[in-house]
């Protein structure tokens, strides 16, 4: 989307930033930063200390360098909401708005930090192809990820046209669905278009971030999604059905239909980082069968005297 550079003022900053989400309540927490003549804008991609940014007066590139760098959970990331410097060059990102979501995984690394995947997300789009065998480990990982950011969960169960047994998808539907009680399953074909309606239905107002592993068919989607080839794609490995990092970054997308999407690279490993709020949420049978059993080392399956439900 191209902007044509107009007056500052807020009817105009509103009409041209609301496809990228902007908000009443984005207005206000920007109110001061407006005083001060910083435009507002929001980040579509991070890399090498630099963004880009969306804003009324045209997409620009600016430094993030004011922003604090020691503690990695507050760099500025894709989705942020940032107040930029006007002019200069190079133009410089002063702060970030506060956040109303953030997708936080725990790093790789050795050491107990967080790594901030997306910020200010509604939707979490959880990716899982059929191609390959189902981990409902994951799947219950990646949901846990996703309750704890504050965003509502969907799953998506792409590539269904391998699966043309109508009995045997529906018990794979079925099987993630028990693992993810509340929350939306959709199986999907991008090949043939197959449940790309009912995505977009529930992707459409708001923003919505892309999780999966790598060769779950994210890229594919989001390009369904936007109606073009704008997510480079590759074939998955017919040996174990994975695929390589075609997405190297998080890219911000505002889709035709309405609403926002976020593509991210694929995740090896799902690190939970404190995420105990959506641990809870996603094994919220479990827990209560814990706080009404009697025993402190049960597996909480089929021991007997096991949370009896009377007294």
């Amino acid at each position: 989307m191209s902007f044509s550079s107009l007056p500052g003022s807020s009817s105009s900053v509103s009409h041209l930033l609301e496809p990228y989400g902007w908000d009443a309540g984005w207005e206000t927490e920007f109110a001061p930063y407006e005083a001060e003549g910083l435009l507002p804008g929001r980040v579509v991609r991070v890399d090498r200390g630099q963004c880009d940014v969306v804003t009324a007066d045209g997409p620009l590139r600016a430094d993030t360098a004011f922003v604090t760098p020691h503690d990695p959970l507050r760099v500025v990331c894709t989705g942020d909401w940032v107040a930029v410097e006007p002019g200069g060059n190079p133009r410089y990102v002063r702060t970030y708005l506060p956040r109303r979501t953030a997708f936080v995984r725990s790093t790789s690394s050795q050491r107990s930090e967080g790594q901030i995947l997306a910020a200010n997300v509604d939707h979490a789009v959880i990716a899982v192809s059929l191609a390959a065998e189902l981990d409902l480990g994951r799947i219950e990982r990646f949901l846990a990820l996703a309750w704890e950011s504050g965003a509502q969960p969907v799953v998506v169960l792409t590539k269904a046209d391998l699966v043309p047994d109508a009995v045997t998808r529906a018990y794979l539907v079925q099987d993630v669905e028990t693992s993810a009680p509340g929350v939306p399953v959709v199986p999907v074909s991008s090949a043939d278009g197959d449940g790309l309606d009912v995505v977009a239905a529930l992707v459409g107002g708001g923003t919505s971030v892309l999780l999966g592993q790598s060769g779950a068919g994210k890229s594919t989607l989001a390009n369904a999604l936007l109606g073009e080839d704008v997510m480079t794609v590759r074939a998955t490995r017919d040996v174990d059905g994975k695929g390589r990092h075609t997405t190297t970054t998080r890219n911000l997308l505002a889709l035709p239909g309405g609403g926002v999407l976020i593509d991210t690279p694929g995740l090896r490993g799902v690190g939970l980082w404190d995420a105990e709020t959506g641990v809870g949420q996603v094994f919220s049978e479990i827990e209560e069968l814990a706080e009404r059993c009697r025993f402190h080392d049960c597996a909480h399956e089929a021991e007997p005297g096991c949370a009896p439900e009377s007294p």
